[in-house]
């Protein structure tokens, strides 16, 4: 007599607090990937020197709460403050590297169709994966430029198909089962991770957000598979891509 497996229900925990001592207390997160996009210093409210400081000791609590062999994943924009330009993406390179991670890859993420101009926020986001011990090989096949971010759930999320992109790279490449955003705002990363199987767990000051966090849905097919978000097959045809992402 043959039985059905019991279909896994992705788990999804959202905690209200500070996420700096939270990630300190727990340590490392075996079976996890992080991926985050770590406040501005317009959401901060510290002066720029603090905020450098504290910006640079959040990417070193989420390097060290990662696996060795896993991957920190950061979406981060520049941003304009008073007469000059932050480029937060060198910023998390320096950090990573100080705390002994390397670059395994760096992508570009446009959060409007390219040759818009805007001001004070340009139309790019950097997609930054760091690890101490995944070779950077591991980012071959990814686009260089995302061009097709999806949904944003609010104005300055990241879109929810770029989102997948990088829960995917950590799922397939690193074996992660949980996928942890110490600051998940209204949760897009949360709620993609479900929709992809995996076990989700944030953290967020805002009592609002951390409501929004554990209430979002998204649907599975919403998250695009195709060709442009997928790595091309390796030597001999064969590819990294599990049989639970291909159709």
């Amino acid at each position: 007599m043959s039985t059905t497996p019991e279909r896994i229900i992705p788990r999804r925990t959202v905690h209200c607090g500070d996420a700096l001592p939270w990630l300190r207390a727990g340590g490392v997160r075996t079976g996890a990937a992080l991926v985050t996009s770590l406040p501005d210093i317009s959401e901060v409210g510290k002066p720029e020197r603090d905020w450098r400081a504290w910006f640079t000791d959040a990417v070193g609590c989420v390097v060290h709460a990662t696996p060795p062999a896993s991957v920190a994943l950061f979406f981060q924009s520049d941003v304009r403050h008073e007469d000059h330009w932050i480029d937060k993406g060198a910023l998390v390179v320096a950090a990573g590297a100080a705390v002994g991670a390397h670059v395994v890859f760096h992508r570009i993420v446009c959060r409007f169709e390219p040759g818009r101009a805007v001001r004070g926020r340009p139309t790019y986001t950097h997609l930054i994966a760091l690890s101490r011990a995944l070779p950077a090989r591991a980012g071959d096949g990814m686009p260089d430029v995302i061009t097709e971010p999806g949904r944003a759930v609010w104005p300055r999320a990241m879109g929810i198909k770029a989102a997948a992109l990088a829960i995917r790279f950590a799922r397939d490449e690193t074996g992660a089962h949980t996928i942890i955003d110490p600051f998940c705002g209204a949760g897009t990363v949360l709620a993609v991770a479900n929709a992809l199987g995996l076990h989700a767990e944030g953290v967020d000051l805002s009592a609002r957000c951390c409501a929004r966090a554990r209430a979002l849905a998204i649907e599975r097919s919403e998250l695009d598979d195709s060709a442009a978000f997928r790595a091309p097959p390796r030597d001999g045809g064969s590819s990294r891509r599990t049989a639970g992402d291909r159709r």
